[in-house]
């Protein structure tokens, strides 16, 4: 019986780290938030790197991670103040994912807390930081992002919400749709909610701040 658990377990085991090899280079097909979205619909349109533009990649790593370019996928400080902040206020929650994170979390596994699933985010960020490069992660995270109801990756968000692909996004535009990712359904950009309206606002100060960064600007580049 042992031995039936152990090659089972290899094989599984074997399976991952081929996947995770194979979205190196290959979009994946589907995620399991949008199998269980597809009442919504399902609006993709999945693009490479160089077809992104630069004011959607700032504009995400302005919002989402700052230090995107610098850490090995984990931000250590905001995830100590997250715990801090969230012992104090137990029924306000505040996250401290990277975009590593959400990558592997949004690729290979599903939307929800506990511990299991955390810890297996933990695993799969380690493993894409390790053998995914940055672009890569950055790319496969704008276009699999649910960025409205039914709505996943930054061009079927730019179609959708503004006629044009995401690399003639302006600052604004760029901004809108990023603010937008704590909660795509609720923070809508078209009707434009208050939220990502306030929201989107300071993301363009960040993005101005951010803008000349030399590791960021490498990063930025379409090559």
């Amino acid at each position: 019986m042992w031995k039936v658990v152990r090659r089972i377990l290899v094989f599984l085991f074997i399976a991952q780290l081929a996947y995770i090899l194979l979205c190196r280079w290959v979009n994946p097909p589907i995620t399991l938030t949008q199998m269980s979205n597809l009442n919504y619909g399902l609006k993709r349109d999945m693009i490479p790197y160089s077809k992104m533009g630069r004011n959607i990649k700032l504009a995400a790593i302005a919002g989402e991670d700052q230090l995107f370019a610098e850490h090995n996928g984990f931000d250590t400080k905001s995830i100590k103040r997250a715990v801090e902040f969230n012992k104090k206020h137990p029924k306000r929650r505040r996250g401290a994912s990277t975009i590593s994170q959400q990558t592997a979390k949004n690729v290979f596994l599903w939307q929800g807390g506990g511990f299991f699933r955390k810890g297996l985010e933990v695993y799969f960020t380690f493993m894409i930081e390790t053998l995914w490069p940055k672009e890569r992660i950055l790319q496969t995270y704008l276009n699999v992002a649910e960025m409205g109801k039914g709505v996943y990756g930054v061009q079927a968000a730019a179609k959708k919400y503004f006629n044009k692909n995401a690399a003639n996004l302006t600052v604004q535009e760029a901004a809108q749709i990023i603010a937008c990712l704590p909660n795509p359904k609720k923070f809508t950009v078209k009707p434009l909610s208050p939220y990502v309206s306030q929201r989107s606002a300071f993301l363009i100060q960040q993005m101005r701040q951010l803008s000349g960064n030399p590791e960021i600007e490498e990063l930025l580049s379409d090559q």
